[in-house]
């Protein structure tokens, strides 16, 4: 599967998450998304973003004061049983 790119560069806290969220939600399940950022401070926001939220952060890499990161959009949450009516 092809990656999307954000770039962020410029960007800072918490722009850069806020804008993968927003574009994350548009993407089917298992789908890539490659955030090019400059904020230091993206690279703890987004392990804590995915943590939160069940995306998988699968790679991430810095070149040259660039940060590069590779996130798999979560699966979607399969329904649960079916709740039983409340006894009286």
């Amino acid at each position: 599967m092809s990656e999307i790119l954000l770039d962020a560069r410029g960007l800072t806290c918490p722009l850069p998450v806020l804008k993968a969220n927003r574009m994350l939600r548009g993407l089917p399940p298992g789908a890539r998304l490659r955030v090019i950022a400059t904020d230091r401070a993206s690279v703890a926001d987004f392990q804590a973003f995915c943590r939160e939220t069940g995306h998988a952060l699968i790679a991430f890499g810095e070149e040259g004061g660039t940060l590069s990161f590779v996130i798999r959009r979560r699966p979607e949450a399969t329904p649960g049983p079916a709740a039983s009516p409340a006894s009286a």
